[in-house]
């Protein structure tokens, strides 16, 4: 068991009250898991405040209480610890608690609006193909090695963030890399982590809904780079305008990676088809298993942080070629002479450059359709955005359901049908039902064509009004296709 006083090192505390020797079994920020001779964090979260959860706590068999504000009733037998600010508080007590693990395993986190599991998943591949024992904190899934834990957020608790990382310096892991969204940076969820280094792979509007204003976005991310250590490095994206900008105030190691502008690691494409990716990369040829521009930079990154770790350049390359990436990622299904790619992209930016990858590698000749929805309760500032590039990009446009949550699938396209002019509208179709939205895209192809569901990826379920039901894209559009072939 835990001491108090012990786990509390480097938290900044503004007054304490009672016995600081006690000891802690565990640590707690939902009062509703508090049992006897837990720790309770009283955090103010984003729909409920802690605080107000503290004497229920108590109640439960809580001995020690940790918060920005105390309350007006303070009991005897109980520990209170007045911190300034909770939620970092709580990342330096579960790295404390749990013996520092980032201290014994080199982390590193990776941020933007696109590419972060991509980035994340190719590192972890990479590494285990070169004999490393490496963990991996994802949105598809957390692994130690080849275990997989599931993942319920881009970046776990604080606490299961430090338990995680716990168990892989246990099971040997050297390294471990993870997602690092802007709600955990903001969320101080990545706090008391010691990081080996940080990327950033791009920026664009997302979570407007979370965090007010882009400037703010920008902010969230760029906090992950203010707080790196100065023998850590910092590693971003050269031809994204906001890269120089996370470098700003950063005391690590700076370090580029671009297609366009100089950089220490650099490529250029030769080659763009839906079967691989042929780049330049310091006069070395290289092909690789995935495609499109945006992920010649998630390879790029890669490459960097890989380097800047220790490995031979040479061997990355030779390793890093034969890796096929993140589920959901691009996944190509060919049945009937008809392509299906089903890809993650649920953001402005990230649907025009899957879009314009497949436009740059077709032959002219066929049809793509695409399948896109937004989700419901989430920045709504990009639905008619992603409507219209959709629309405009294919040849057909699909506009149907993602996760709807708690918002009306109805109220949602409609919000998405706003960014299609007029004289689309011929080309655009309406279908609530996701289902029904990929087999009447299925129906409308022909051989050689190509159907891109987006908005997805490696989801397999549709949240409805906070009930999550199974649903692959993968999975039905397959069915769909596998009937054609009977037709």
């Amino acid at each position: 068991m835990k001491v108090l006083k012990d786990i509390l090192y480097k938290v900044s505390l503004t007054s304490t009250t009672g016995d600081m020797e006690l000891g802690v079994k565990d640590i707690v920020f939902d009062s509703r898991q508090v049992t006897e001779g837990s720790a309770f964090v009283a955090i103010k979260g984003t729909q409920v405040d802690g605080h107000e959860f503290i004497e229920k706590a108590i109640g439960l068999g809580a001995q020690s209480v940790v918060c920005e504000q105390l309350p007006e009733k303070i009991l005897d037998g109980v520990t209170y610890v007045q911190v300034v600010n909770s939620a970092r508080a709580l990342g330096i007590m579960a790295s404390n608690y749990f013996d520092n693990p980032s201290e014994s395993i080199k982390v590193v986190a990776i941020t933007g609006t696109n590419g972060k599991t991509t980035t994340a998943t190719l590192l972890h591949q990479l590494f285990m193909r070169m004999g490393y024992s490496t963990g991996l904190l994802s949105t598809v899934e957390n692994k130690i090695n080849e275990t997989v834990i599931h993942a319920t957020h881009t970046t776990p608790d604080a606490v299961s963030v430090q338990a995680l990382l716990r168990k892989m310096v246990e099971e040997g892991c050297t390294h471990c890399f993870m997602e690092a969204s802007s709600h955990a940076i903001v969320q101080e969820r990545i706090a008391g982590l010691k990081l080996a280094g940080a990327v950033f792979t791009n920026i664009s509007h997302d979570h407007l809904d979370y965090h007010g204003t882009f400037d703010e976005y920008i902010k969230a991310k760029k906090k992950l780079f203010d707080e790196l250590p100065k023998d850590a490095f910092a590693l971003v994206n050269g031809d994204d305008k906001r890269g120089a900008v996370m470098l700003q105030n950063c005391k690590a190691s700076h370090q580029y990676f671009a297609l366009k502008s100089p950089a220490e690691f650099k490529a250029k494409i030769i080659s763009n088809t839906l079967e691989g990716l042929e780049l330049d990369i310091n006069g070395k040829l290289i092909w690789f298993r995935m495609i499109g521009a945006f992920n010649a930079y998630n390879l790029l990154g890669v490459l960097g942080v890989t380097v800047l770790l220790g490995e031979e350049e040479d061997e990355v390359l030779r390793e890093l070629s034969g890796i096929r990436g993140a589920k959901g990622r691009f996944d190509r299904i060919s049945i009937a002479g008809i392509t299906a790619i089903v890809d993650y992209a649920h953001t402005p930016d990230a649907l025009d450059n899957v879009l314009k990858t497949i436009n740059g590698a077709r032959t002219g000749g066929e049809q793509l359709i695409t399948v896109v929805g937004c989700g419901g309760n989430r920045d709504k500032t990009k639905r008619p955005v992603m409507a219209k590039i959709a629309v405009q990009e294919s040849d057909k446009a699909i506009l149907t359901s993602d996760n709807p949550r708690f918002e009306e699938p109805e109220a949602i396209l409609k919000d998405m049908q706003a960014g299609v002019v007029p004289s689309e509208i011929r080309k655009t179709l309406s279908i609530v039902d996701r289902r029904e939205a990929i087999k009447t895209a299925c129906m409308l192809s022909q051989k050689g064509d190509i159907i891109l569901i987006a908005g997805k990826g490696h989801e397999d379920y549709q949240e409805v009004k906070g009930v999550k039901h199974h649903f692959d894209d993968t999975e039905v559009v397959t069915e769909f296709l596998q009937q054609l072939t009977q037709r």
